[in-house]
């Protein structure tokens, strides 16, 4: 029988991935999304697609709205920062697309839906190389907050659920993300990873999300089957 899991997934590359190594892996996936206040319901689209071509068991969005407290270019009046390459973004700065204390939120209703799930797994796709400087992404975090959700569930007291966060692509780059996903068949073309899309759900390319997915393509030789191919100009 498969273990199940609640899988949080964005619909961006970083969550599909992690859905497809959950499914891999020999879970029962539980995939759950968010509808937060972020600036376009685009990603969730994505994140729906993402869920059925994978095999997940079950699609919840849930719906909260962080824009009552606002901080962040995904949930208020704030531009997005747009650069010329993923270079120029620096990592040892926390961006304005950072959404405070949005993966301990997450993280809340995974554990909840976990416990009810009767379920000791949960995957996140965090990362700690090629990211944006989120602090809710780094190691340390994760460890801290594991140890805290063990604490914090009745199923916890009662000895019927040790919570596991797991976090494959924690230190991989995005090129070796790419790479895995591609391995356990995953259609990038499905996903979305862009801050900032046009009225049409078309991807900036000049986001963080956006500059660090293309680098990561850029570096296996690939392009982004998710970004469309430039016009031909006819002479």
């Amino acid at each position: 029988m498969r273990r199940k899991a609640v899988v949080l997934l964005s619909g961006g590359l970083d969550s599909a991935t992690v859905l497809a190594i959950a499914h891999a892996e020999g879970y029962e996936p539980y995939a759950l999304s968010f509808r937060y206040g972020q600036r376009h319901d685009v990603e969730l689209a994505a994140a729906a697609r993402v869920a059925e071509a994978l095999g997940a068991r079950s699609h919840v969005v849930a719906e909260i709205d962080l824009r009552v407290f606002g901080g962040s270019a995904l949930t208020a009046d704030i531009d997005v920062p747009h650069h010329d390459s993923a270079e120029q973004i620096d990592a040892g700065e926390i961006p304005v697309t950072y959404v405070p204390a949005r993966n301990t939120i997450f993280l809340s209703f995974a554990l909840a839906w976990a416990e009810t799930l009767d379920a000791s797994d949960v995957f996140i796709g965090v990362n700690a190389l090629d990211y944006s400087g989120y602090p809710d992404c780094r190691p340390e975090y994760i460890t801290a907050y594991e140890t805290m959700a063990n604490l914090a569930t009745k199923a916890g007291v009662e000895g019927r659920q040790r919570l596991t966060i797991h976090t494959p692509l924690i230190e991989l780059t995005k090129a070796q993300t790419i790479q895995r996903g591609l391995e356990l068949g995953v259609d990038y073309a499905l996903t979305h990873s862009c801050y900032d899309p046009d009225e049409a759900g078309r991807a900036c390319g000049t986001c963080d999300s956006c500059l660090l997915r293309e680098r990561g393509f850029a570096e296996l030789g690939l392009t982004d089957p998710a970004r469309p191919a430039p016009a031909e100009v006819t002479p």
